[in-house]
């Protein structure tokens, strides 16, 4: 059993039948009362971020987290199969799980998948990635300074703003963390 004192960023523990990861942590020592700890932590079954407070010393049901490197392969359904690197043994994961993810997922691309025991909860990728628009308004030529932009959709289905002067068939790069169109790819 681990306790508050063992909280981290990346933190993984059982509480009220749901796990969560630590996303980020401040231990608070008031100058009246107990001391206590504040943390943002993601619901890694259903994606969602929440708020919560810890006495100081409470005991928490720790979740070992294991990182593998797989390969993603393809799309079957609302399935998504990867292979695992070492073993070459496959796997299918479910639209439930990767959520918004899975609109930055190209075939062969390299990502982490996070396992709790032998149940995959979550995956990382990289932080950077290059997708091809197909969908967007014609761009305007010339128009490479001002700061205006248009909707655009990508390959993998994403829907992100980019600047105006971007056309189809272009290839961007994408911040994975927020969403976000970085620069074009030559």
């Amino acid at each position: 059993m681990a306790t508050t004192a063992d909280i981290r960023k990346g933190f993984a523990f059982e509480y009220e039948g749901k796990i969560y990861l630590v996303i980020d942590f401040q231990h608070v020592k008031p100058g009246k009362g107990g001391a206590f700890v504040r943390t943002k932590l993601r619901n890694l079954e259903n994606g969602n971020i929440v708020d919560m407070t810890f006495d100081s010393g409470k005991s928490l049901n720790e979740i070992r987290l294991e990182r593998i490197p797989f390969q993603f392969l393809y799309k079957d359904g609302e399935e998504y199969v990867f292979m695992n690197n070492e073993t070459y043994e496959q796997i299918s994961v479910g639209v439930d799980i990767l959520q918004e993810k899975k609109f930055y997922l190209k075939e062969n691309m390299d990502v982490t998948l996070l396992f709790a025991g032998e149940r995959v909860i979550d995956i990382d990728l990289p932080i950077f990635v290059e997708l091809e628009i197909v969908e967007t308004e014609p761009g305007l030529r010339g128009n490479t300074v001002s700061g205006g932009s248009k909707p655009a959709v990508c390959d993998t289905g994403l829907k992100v703003t980019v600047p105006l002067f971007l056309n189809v068939g272009d290839k961007i790069r994408i911040d994975t963390r927020t969403g976000e169109y970085v620069e074009r790819v030559q």
